[in-house]
């Protein structure tokens, strides 16, 4: 797929989505099936922005590097997430809300770059862990709730087997300015 045929349900305008019976269609797999019936499509996987690859298989374990959510090639937002209730930073801002969706779009994305080194989603038997990192106001406390974008995403298009371990985590900055960063564990058969 493409990556302009990736989106996020309920995502800021100029996202774009993967409604259309073509995109439904070209899903090779039941996981890309159930991402279909959620208007979402694996794009392709995201070039790496310095010396790294998008994933690595040891043992029967895949290991993502982190994503980003670029949606169509392009960072989907920047700046730090913040309720709107702390501090007075001149930096842009996104909300909770925003940065849930984002956190979404980056699980899709590092469901493409799984797909990239094992061919075939339907070979997970189980997302072990996920770490989600959230580019902070200095008083922001709801980390957990932006990642269980990610969560959520996981547990509909993988069932049981998108029950997994988790951290969320603080941070001052990340790469691009992004907002949120997802990194992810999964087994596969």
């Amino acid at each position: 797929m493409s990556p302009s045929a990736s989106a996020v349900p309920g995502a800021p305008a100029g996202t774009g989505t993967a409604t259309d019976s073509a995109a439904a269609a070209g899903a090779s797999s039941a996981v890309e099936q159930r991402l279909a019936e959620l208007g979402l499509a694996l794009p392709e996987v995201a070039a790496p922005v310095a010396a790294y690859v998008p994933a690595v298989i040891s043992g029967n374990h895949v290991y993502t590097s982190g994503q980003l959510p670029f949606v169509n090639g392009t960072l989907a937002a920047t700046g730090k997430v913040s309720a709107g209730t702390e501090g007075a930073s001149d930096e842009a801002t996104v909300s909770p809300e925003e940065a849930k969706q984002y956190a979404a779009q980056c699980a899709v994305n590092a469901l493409a770059a799984v797909k990239s080194v094992i061919g075939d989603l339907d070979r997970i038997t189980r997302i072990v862990k996920v770490v989600g990192f959230v580019s902070s106001d200095p008083s922001f406390t709801g980390q957990p709730g932006v990642i269980n974008g990610a969560s959520e995403l996981l547990g509909k298009v993988l069932g049981d087997a998108g029950q997994h371990a988790r951290s969320a985590v603080g941070v001052a900055v990340l790469p691009l300015d992004s907002p949120v960063e997802v990194e992810l564990i999964a087994e596969f058969a």
